[in-house]
């Protein structure tokens, strides 16, 4: 029988647990292969920000108060019941007193029709104002999560670029190491690689935080129906383009905004008219019984109240400045949309030639130099500097190129937000 020595025991200790290490890793790895985050599109994203975002929620919360309003001003008050009781004694020579005495009524406050109707006309515009609040929170939401959307996509692209700089820079880098340590480079290429290695690891650090507080915002408007770590799926919408502009002005009139705002003037109106009513507001209807010891008296009798003290004078003219005023914000809303529209416009137009002209020429250029640097000084007939010029010359072209895309889409959706309607249609 062969028996194990203390060095074999060691060896065998040693092997099964580098085994164990070995199988531990796998396991880590397979479980960190296996995980994924969670991957949305834009149709995902506007969905789960039109049912989790606070402000929508607000909105709705408003008209729900609003409609509470209208059942308020449609009810009745509610009657009042009189009972009383108590001793009685006579003053005249003769009389008898008596504790047999007592006495009920009920009355009932009413409103004047006008009073009632104009009562419900303010409280239904009040209903009116806040629907068209929740539509116009929706746009904006709608318009700012697209638009955080998009942003997450064009730094992500950033960060592709900035990446693969940063793996080519190292390359060169190695390369031009080996070259100097066989002395057929001076060293100051390798000190010029080494500065362009270490930016492009700037660039690449920047871009990976840029992107992460662009998910971070994105994030903050939807809610916490999304987890801290998902990604995004999608492009940016090139195909769309805005209509005229001449299009555009003919659309400012049916702005939600100023739809809103028309709404909120005529319930200002007709708080007025309210106001104005109430100086004479109803009457109030009473009838009771009284009994004396000797005598029951039955009586019928209406309750009017005369404006001779408070004709209501403060409240008319506050609800008159209020209509006022908001006649006054439409038209100063009115203004600044066709103006924000106006500077919207040209910048939309700007961005589209830029984009144009990147598509058309500038990248293909910028592609070409670098192409033809690098082969140069592949070959000896350039230096190290023009390589690593061409190179950044490329990257910034390509930065500019993913900012005016991203400033072509954030135009439309800044007119679509004032607007107030989609132009930009959300696909899945």
């Amino acid at each position: 029988m062969h028996s194990f020595g203390a060095r074999e025991l060691l060896a065998c200790s040693k092997k099964g647990y580098f085994i164990s290490i070995v199988f531990f890793m796998a396991g880590f790895t397979h479980s960190q292969v296996a995980y994924s985050a969670p991957s949305y599109s834009l149709l995902q994203i506007v969905t789960i920000a039109a049912e989790q975002n606070p402000s929508i929620n607000i909105s709705k919360a408003r008209e729900d108060s609003a409609a509470a309003s209208v059942i308020t001003a449609t009810t009745f008050a509610n009657p009042q019941f009189e009972i009383g009781a108590g001793p009685s004694n006579y003053i005249t020579p003769g009389g008898q007193g008596n504790n047999r005495n007592w006495g009920m009524a009920l009355s009932q406050p009413l409103d004047f029709p006008s009073v009632r109707n104009a009562r419900r006309e303010f409280a239904e515009s009040n209903v009116q104002v806040a629907t068209l609040g929740i539509e116009l929170t929706k746009t904006s939401v709608r318009a700012r999560v697209k638009s955080a959307f998009y942003d997450v996509l064009q730094r992500q692209a950033v960060l592709e670029i900035a990446e693969t700089d940063r793996n080519l820079l190292k390359d060169i880098r190695e390369r031009i190491k080996l070259r100097v340590d066989v002395g057929e480079s001076p060293k100051y290429e390798l000190i010029k690689a080494d500065t362009e290695s270490l930016a492009a690891e700037r660039d690449y650090q920047v871009a990976r935080v840029r992107v992460t507080e662009a998910k971070a915002y994105l994030r903050g408007l939807i809610g916490a129906a999304v987890p801290e770590d998902y990604d995004l799926a999608g492009e940016l919408p090139l195909s769309s383009s805005l209509p005229g502009i001449d299009d555009i002005r003919d659309r400012i009139n049916d702005a939600t905004q100023l739809k809103q705002i028309r709404a909120a003037i005529k319930t200002s109106e007709a708080n007025l008219r309210l106001q104005e009513q109430l100086v004479n507001p109803g009457l109030t209807v009473r009838a009771g019984i009284e009994q004396d010891p000797d005598l029951r008296q039955l009586r019928l009798g209406i309750l009017i109240p005369i404006p001779v003290w408070d004709k209501r004078t403060g409240p008319i003219a506050q609800a008159a400045a209020e209509v006022r005023e908001a006649n006054a914000i439409l038209s100063e809303r009115e203004l600044a949309i066709k103006r924000d529209i106006e500077s919207a416009y040209q910048r939309y137009l700007i961005a589209q030639q830029q984009v144009a002209a990147f598509e058309n020429g500038l990248l293909s250029q910028a592609e070409a130099v670098f192409k033809v640097a690098e082969a140069a000084y592949r070959f000896g007939e350039r230096g190290i500097l023009d390589y690593l010029d061409a190179q950044r010359t490329k990257r910034v072209v390509r930065k500019d190129y993913l900012s005016a895309r991203y400033e072509y889409i954030n135009t439309m959706l800044e007119i679509e937000r004032l607007l107030g309607y989609e132009l930009l249609e959300v696909k899945s």
